[in-house]
Protein backbone atom coordinates (compact mmCIF):
# COMPACT_ATOMS: atom_id res chain seq x y z
CA UNK A 1 0.00 0.00 0.00
CA UNK A 2 1.32 3.17 -1.01
CA UNK A 3 2.81 5.67 2.40
CA UNK A 4 0.11 8.69 2.73
CA UNK A 5 1.58 11.94 3.67
CA UNK A 6 -1.32 13.67 5.33
CA UNK A 7 -1.39 17.43 6.27
CA UNK A 8 -2.69 20.13 7.88
CA UNK A 9 -2.83 24.33 6.93
CA UNK A 10 -0.62 24.15 10.82
CA UNK A 11 2.37 22.29 8.61
CA UNK A 12 2.70 25.80 6.20
CA UNK A 13 6.27 27.06 6.93
CA UNK A 14 5.78 30.88 6.95
CA UNK A 15 9.43 32.07 7.64
CA UNK A 16 12.22 30.30 4.99
CA UNK A 17 15.48 31.86 5.06
CA UNK A 18 16.40 33.49 1.79
CA UNK A 19 20.10 31.78 1.71
CA UNK A 20 19.71 28.36 -0.79
CA UNK A 21 23.06 27.24 0.07
CA UNK A 22 22.04 26.26 3.95
CA UNK A 23 22.42 22.52 3.98
CA UNK A 24 22.17 22.40 7.39
CA UNK A 25 19.00 23.98 7.58
CA UNK A 26 15.97 22.32 10.02
CA UNK A 27 13.97 19.89 7.32
CA UNK A 28 10.58 20.00 6.99
CA UNK A 29 8.72 16.98 7.48
CA UNK A 30 7.80 17.29 3.82
CA UNK A 31 11.78 17.95 2.81
CA UNK A 32 12.15 14.76 4.62
CA UNK A 33 9.71 12.24 3.02
CA UNK A 34 10.41 13.55 -0.37
CA UNK A 35 14.63 13.44 -0.26
CA UNK A 36 14.31 10.34 1.73
CA UNK A 37 11.97 8.36 -1.00
CA UNK A 38 13.80 9.78 -3.77
CA UNK A 39 17.26 9.02 -2.61
CA UNK A 40 15.85 5.29 -1.95
CA UNK A 41 14.38 4.97 -5.28
CA UNK A 42 18.22 6.28 -7.00
CA UNK A 43 19.59 3.79 -4.80
CA UNK A 44 17.59 0.90 -5.46
CA UNK A 45 17.74 1.54 -9.60
CA UNK A 46 14.64 2.87 -10.54
CA UNK A 47 15.35 6.16 -12.31
CA UNK A 48 17.22 5.84 -15.81
CA UNK A 49 20.23 7.34 -14.58
CA UNK A 50 22.37 7.96 -11.59
CA UNK A 51 22.27 11.54 -10.88
CA UNK A 52 25.22 13.01 -9.30
CA UNK A 53 26.34 16.80 -8.80
CA UNK A 54 25.28 18.77 -12.31
CA UNK A 55 28.25 21.05 -13.25
CA UNK A 56 26.66 24.09 -12.85
CA UNK A 57 27.60 27.88 -13.95
CA UNK A 58 25.49 31.38 -13.79
CA UNK A 59 25.84 32.76 -17.34
CA UNK A 60 27.68 36.47 -16.92
CA UNK A 61 24.52 39.68 -17.56
CA UNK A 62 21.65 41.16 -15.66
CA UNK A 63 19.37 37.74 -15.93
CA UNK A 64 22.14 35.67 -13.78
CA UNK A 65 20.71 32.37 -15.59
CA UNK A 66 21.76 28.79 -14.35
CA UNK A 67 22.95 26.82 -16.58
CA UNK A 68 23.22 23.12 -15.85
CA UNK A 69 25.02 20.64 -18.35
CA UNK A 70 22.78 16.96 -18.02
CA UNK A 71 23.58 14.88 -20.73
CA UNK A 72 22.18 11.58 -19.75
CA UNK A 73 18.69 13.21 -19.52
CA UNK A 74 18.66 14.21 -22.89
CA UNK A 75 20.06 10.57 -23.79
CA UNK A 76 17.99 8.59 -22.06
CA UNK A 77 14.81 9.42 -20.76
CA UNK A 78 11.19 8.61 -22.01
CA UNK A 79 10.35 9.41 -25.69
CA UNK A 80 8.01 12.57 -25.60
CA UNK A 81 4.13 11.87 -26.80
CA UNK A 82 3.38 13.58 -29.97
CA UNK A 83 1.33 16.84 -29.04
CA UNK A 84 -1.71 18.17 -31.76
CA UNK A 85 -3.77 20.41 -29.61
CA UNK A 86 -3.80 22.44 -26.09
CA UNK A 87 -7.48 20.65 -25.48
CA UNK A 88 -5.98 17.45 -26.68
CA UNK A 89 -8.07 14.29 -25.10
CA UNK A 90 -6.25 11.72 -22.68
CA UNK A 91 -5.85 8.67 -24.48
CA UNK A 92 -5.41 5.39 -22.06
CA UNK A 93 -3.38 3.75 -24.75
CA UNK A 94 -0.76 6.22 -24.48
CA UNK A 95 1.81 6.35 -21.77
CA UNK A 96 0.22 7.53 -18.41
CA UNK A 97 0.58 7.63 -14.98
CA UNK A 98 -1.44 4.98 -14.35
CA UNK A 99 1.08 2.48 -15.89
CA UNK A 100 4.28 3.39 -13.71
CA UNK A 101 5.83 0.72 -11.65
CA UNK A 102 4.35 1.35 -8.15
CA UNK A 103 7.78 1.29 -6.59
CA UNK A 104 7.98 4.78 -8.12
CA UNK A 105 5.26 6.05 -6.04
CA UNK A 106 7.03 7.98 -2.67
CA UNK A 107 3.23 8.82 -1.36
CA UNK A 108 -0.03 10.07 -1.81
CA UNK A 109 -0.50 13.80 -0.32
CA UNK A 110 -3.83 14.03 1.39
CA UNK A 111 -5.24 17.35 2.63
CA UNK A 112 -6.90 17.35 6.29
CA UNK A 113 -8.95 20.64 8.10
CA UNK A 114 -11.06 20.84 11.29
CA UNK A 115 -13.71 19.36 9.59
CA UNK A 116 -12.05 16.21 7.65
CA UNK A 117 -10.48 15.81 4.50
CA UNK A 118 -10.24 18.71 2.68
CA UNK A 119 -8.42 17.65 -0.63
CA UNK A 120 -9.24 14.03 0.44
CA UNK A 121 -8.68 10.53 -1.11
CA UNK A 122 -12.17 10.82 -2.52
CA UNK A 123 -12.38 14.64 -3.88
CA UNK A 124 -8.31 14.53 -4.76
CA UNK A 125 -5.61 12.30 -4.29
CA UNK A 126 -2.52 13.50 -5.20
CA UNK A 127 0.10 10.69 -6.06
CA UNK A 128 3.93 12.30 -5.88
CA UNK A 129 6.23 9.79 -7.86
CA UNK A 130 10.10 10.05 -8.85
CA UNK A 131 10.42 11.46 -12.04
CA UNK A 132 12.83 8.45 -13.53
CA UNK A 133 14.65 10.86 -16.00
CA UNK A 134 15.66 13.45 -13.36
CA UNK A 135 16.47 17.45 -13.87
CA UNK A 136 18.06 17.76 -10.82
CA UNK A 137 17.85 16.78 -7.23
CA UNK A 138 14.70 15.47 -5.76
CA UNK A 139 12.95 15.66 -9.19
CA UNK A 140 9.55 14.30 -8.66
CA UNK A 141 5.75 14.32 -10.75
CA UNK A 142 2.87 15.71 -8.44
CA UNK A 143 -0.13 13.94 -10.01
CA UNK A 144 -3.68 14.77 -9.00
CA UNK A 145 -6.00 11.88 -8.34
CA UNK A 146 -4.48 9.90 -12.09
CA UNK A 147 -7.21 7.53 -11.83
CA UNK A 148 -9.50 10.05 -12.74
CA UNK A 149 -7.38 10.54 -16.18
CA UNK A 150 -7.52 14.27 -16.28
CA UNK A 151 -5.39 15.78 -19.52
CA UNK A 152 -2.75 18.02 -19.13
CA UNK A 153 -4.87 20.84 -18.40
CA UNK A 154 -4.61 22.85 -14.63
CA UNK A 155 -7.36 22.46 -12.26
CA UNK A 156 -7.78 24.81 -9.12
CA UNK A 157 -7.20 22.02 -6.49
CA UNK A 158 -3.95 21.23 -8.68
CA UNK A 159 -2.98 24.51 -8.62
CA UNK A 160 -3.59 24.66 -4.96
CA UNK A 161 -1.52 21.29 -4.27
CA UNK A 162 1.76 23.08 -6.54
CA UNK A 163 1.58 26.16 -3.86
CA UNK A 164 0.86 24.21 -0.88
CA UNK A 165 3.96 21.89 -1.88
CA UNK A 166 6.28 24.66 -1.87
CA UNK A 167 4.89 26.02 1.40
CA UNK A 168 4.86 23.11 2.57
CA UNK A 169 9.25 22.99 2.43
CA UNK A 170 11.45 24.73 4.70
CA UNK A 171 13.91 24.92 1.91
CA UNK A 172 14.05 27.57 -0.54
CA UNK A 173 15.33 26.10 -3.16
CA UNK A 174 12.01 23.67 -3.60
CA UNK A 175 10.04 24.90 -7.24
CA UNK A 176 7.40 23.14 -8.43
CA UNK A 177 6.21 23.89 -12.42
CA UNK A 178 3.79 23.01 -15.21
CA UNK A 179 3.94 22.88 -19.03
CA UNK A 180 0.91 22.94 -20.94
CA UNK A 181 -0.17 20.56 -23.79
CA UNK A 182 1.67 22.89 -26.53
CA UNK A 183 4.21 24.00 -24.02
CA UNK A 184 6.69 21.34 -23.96
CA UNK A 185 4.39 18.92 -21.72
CA UNK A 186 5.98 15.31 -22.57
CA UNK A 187 2.66 13.54 -21.39
CA UNK A 188 -0.93 14.19 -21.59
CA UNK A 189 -1.91 13.41 -18.12
CA UNK A 190 -2.62 16.11 -15.46
CA UNK A 191 0.97 16.43 -13.59
CA UNK A 192 3.26 18.85 -12.10
CA UNK A 193 7.04 18.83 -11.60
CA UNK A 194 8.63 19.72 -8.30
CA UNK A 195 12.55 19.69 -8.11
CA UNK A 196 15.28 21.39 -5.79
CA UNK A 197 17.54 24.04 -7.60
CA UNK A 198 20.17 25.52 -5.04
CA UNK A 199 20.65 28.88 -6.92
CA UNK A 200 18.58 32.16 -6.86
CA UNK A 201 16.70 32.73 -9.46
CA UNK A 202 15.92 36.06 -10.52
CA UNK A 203 11.89 35.22 -10.54
CA UNK A 204 12.10 35.16 -7.30
CA UNK A 205 12.84 38.90 -6.60
CA UNK A 206 12.21 40.62 -10.22
CA UNK A 207 10.25 43.25 -10.10
CA UNK A 208 6.44 43.43 -11.01
CA UNK A 209 3.67 46.11 -12.39
CA UNK A 210 0.20 45.67 -10.26
CA UNK A 211 -2.84 44.54 -12.66
CA UNK A 212 -5.60 43.76 -10.07
CA UNK A 213 -3.49 43.64 -6.20
CA UNK A 214 -6.33 42.02 -4.49
CA UNK A 215 -6.58 38.98 -6.11
CA UNK A 216 -2.38 39.00 -6.14
CA UNK A 217 -2.18 40.06 -9.85
CA UNK A 218 0.75 41.27 -11.54
CA UNK A 219 2.75 41.72 -14.43
CA UNK A 220 6.02 40.84 -14.81
CA UNK A 221 8.37 43.61 -15.01
CA UNK A 222 11.58 41.97 -16.50
CA UNK A 223 12.55 38.94 -19.22
CA UNK A 224 10.83 36.81 -20.56
CA UNK A 225 7.28 38.76 -20.51
CA UNK A 226 4.44 37.22 -18.39
CA UNK A 227 2.33 37.65 -15.35
CA UNK A 228 2.72 36.91 -11.89
CA UNK A 229 0.64 35.48 -8.54
CA UNK A 230 1.71 35.83 -5.09
CA UNK A 231 0.34 34.47 -1.98
CA UNK A 232 1.15 33.70 1.55
CA UNK A 233 -0.52 30.78 3.40
CA UNK A 234 -3.63 32.47 4.14
CA UNK A 235 -4.86 33.40 0.15
CA UNK A 236 -3.69 30.15 -1.11
CA UNK A 237 -7.57 28.83 -2.22
CA UNK A 238 -8.01 32.37 -3.60
CA UNK A 239 -5.44 32.72 -5.72
CA UNK A 240 -5.14 29.75 -7.10
CA UNK A 241 -8.46 29.72 -8.08
CA UNK A 242 -7.59 33.32 -10.01
CA UNK A 243 -4.87 31.51 -11.47
CA UNK A 244 -7.46 28.91 -12.62
CA UNK A 245 -9.44 31.36 -14.28
CA UNK A 246 -6.51 32.83 -16.43
CA UNK A 247 -4.66 29.43 -17.57
CA UNK A 248 -8.62 28.41 -18.03
CA UNK A 249 -8.88 31.64 -20.20
CA UNK A 250 -5.87 30.70 -22.00
CA UNK A 251 -7.00 27.16 -22.87
CA UNK A 252 -9.65 28.28 -24.25
CA UNK A 253 -7.62 30.86 -26.35
CA UNK A 254 -5.63 28.10 -27.29
CA UNK A 255 -2.50 29.93 -26.01
CA UNK A 256 0.66 27.55 -24.55
CA UNK A 257 1.74 28.49 -21.33
CA UNK A 258 4.25 27.59 -18.80
CA UNK A 259 3.81 28.18 -14.98
CA UNK A 260 6.56 28.11 -12.17
CA UNK A 261 5.91 28.36 -8.54
CA UNK A 262 8.85 29.40 -6.02
CA UNK A 263 9.37 31.12 -2.58
CA UNK A 264 9.72 34.97 -3.62
CA UNK A 265 9.75 37.89 -2.06
CA UNK A 266 6.66 40.07 -1.62
CA UNK A 267 5.29 42.50 -5.05
CA UNK A 268 6.83 45.91 -5.16
CA UNK A 269 8.79 45.57 -2.46
CA UNK A 270 12.85 45.89 -2.57
CA UNK A 271 14.65 42.12 -2.03
CA UNK A 272 16.98 42.11 1.07
CA UNK A 273 19.13 39.47 1.85
CA UNK A 274 17.94 39.29 5.32
CA UNK A 275 14.27 38.94 4.49
CA UNK A 276 12.70 35.30 5.23
CA UNK A 277 10.48 34.33 2.29
CA UNK A 278 7.18 34.32 3.60
CA UNK A 279 4.89 33.16 0.20
CA UNK A 280 5.19 31.80 -3.03
CA UNK A 281 5.83 33.61 -6.35
CA UNK A 282 3.86 31.84 -9.54
CA UNK A 283 4.81 32.80 -12.65
CA UNK A 284 2.42 32.49 -15.82
CA UNK A 285 3.89 32.76 -19.13
CA UNK A 286 1.72 32.73 -22.67
CA UNK A 287 3.89 31.46 -25.36
CA UNK A 288 3.74 30.58 -28.97
CA UNK A 289 2.67 26.88 -29.08
CA UNK A 290 4.88 23.97 -30.50
CA UNK A 291 3.06 20.92 -31.49
CA UNK A 292 3.94 17.86 -32.85
CA UNK A 293 6.78 15.29 -31.40
CA UNK A 294 8.15 17.44 -29.25
CA UNK A 295 12.02 18.74 -30.05
CA UNK A 296 15.23 17.94 -28.93
CA UNK A 297 17.29 20.36 -29.43
CA UNK A 298 20.25 21.51 -27.07
CA UNK A 299 17.69 24.09 -24.83
CA UNK A 300 13.79 23.31 -24.97
CA UNK A 301 12.06 26.48 -23.73
CA UNK A 302 9.58 25.16 -20.70
CA UNK A 303 8.97 25.93 -17.27
CA UNK A 304 12.70 25.60 -16.50
CA UNK A 305 13.93 27.80 -18.79
CA UNK A 306 11.95 30.50 -18.70
CA UNK A 307 12.34 30.65 -14.85
CA UNK A 308 16.16 31.23 -15.36
CA UNK A 309 17.26 27.52 -14.77
CA UNK A 310 18.85 26.22 -18.40
CA UNK A 311 19.62 22.02 -18.43
CA UNK A 312 21.62 21.41 -21.68
CA UNK A 313 22.02 18.18 -22.75
CA UNK A 314 25.62 18.67 -24.64
CA UNK A 315 29.05 19.88 -23.16
CA UNK A 316 29.43 22.56 -26.01
CA UNK A 317 26.00 24.21 -25.66
CA UNK A 318 26.98 24.49 -21.93
CA UNK A 319 29.79 26.03 -22.05
CA UNK A 320 29.63 28.54 -24.92
CA UNK A 321 25.57 29.94 -24.33
CA UNK A 322 25.88 33.75 -23.49
CA UNK A 323 23.17 35.17 -21.68
CA UNK A 324 22.38 37.27 -25.10
CA UNK A 325 21.82 34.08 -26.85
CA UNK A 326 19.50 32.35 -24.44
CA UNK A 327 17.22 35.73 -24.50
CA UNK A 328 16.93 35.60 -28.63
CA UNK A 329 16.29 31.67 -28.04
CA UNK A 330 13.64 31.99 -25.40
CA UNK A 331 12.02 35.45 -27.57
CA UNK A 332 11.16 33.58 -29.89
CA UNK A 333 8.78 31.12 -28.17
CA UNK A 334 7.16 34.21 -26.27
CA UNK A 335 4.16 36.08 -27.53
CA UNK A 336 4.95 39.27 -29.96
CA UNK A 337 4.66 42.14 -27.66
CA UNK A 338 1.48 43.87 -29.04
CA UNK A 339 -0.45 40.51 -28.88
CA UNK A 340 1.08 40.00 -25.15
CA UNK A 341 -0.38 43.82 -23.69
CA UNK A 342 -3.94 42.69 -25.63
CA UNK A 343 -3.82 39.58 -23.40
CA UNK A 344 -2.90 41.09 -20.93
CA UNK A 345 -5.90 43.50 -20.91
CA UNK A 346 -8.35 40.62 -21.53
CA UNK A 347 -7.18 39.32 -18.34
CA UNK A 348 -7.47 41.93 -15.65
CA UNK A 349 -10.82 42.33 -17.94
CA UNK A 350 -11.86 38.68 -17.21
CA UNK A 351 -10.67 38.55 -13.68
CA UNK A 352 -11.91 42.25 -12.67
CA UNK A 353 -15.65 40.64 -13.88
CA UNK A 354 -15.37 37.29 -11.72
Amino acid sequence: MPVHFVYWNQDFIKDVPVNTNNTSAWKSRFDTAIQAGWMDRMERGLLRYRLEDLQTRILPGPCGFVAQLNVKRGLERRKPQEILSIQQDFNAELFNFNKVNPDEIIFEMIKESDEGHEIGRQSCKTVVLVNVSPLEFGHCLLVPDPARCFPQILTRLAIQVGIESVLLSSDPSFRVGFNSLGAFASVNHLHLHGYYLKYKLSIETIPVRPLIPNKGFYTLGGFPAGFLFYTESKGVKDVASAICHVTDFLVEANVAHNLFMTRGAPPCEEDDDKLLRKGVRIAVWPRVACFGTKEESALNVALCELAGHLPFKNKKDYELTTESHVIEIIQRYLLPHEDFLQLEKQLTHHLMTL
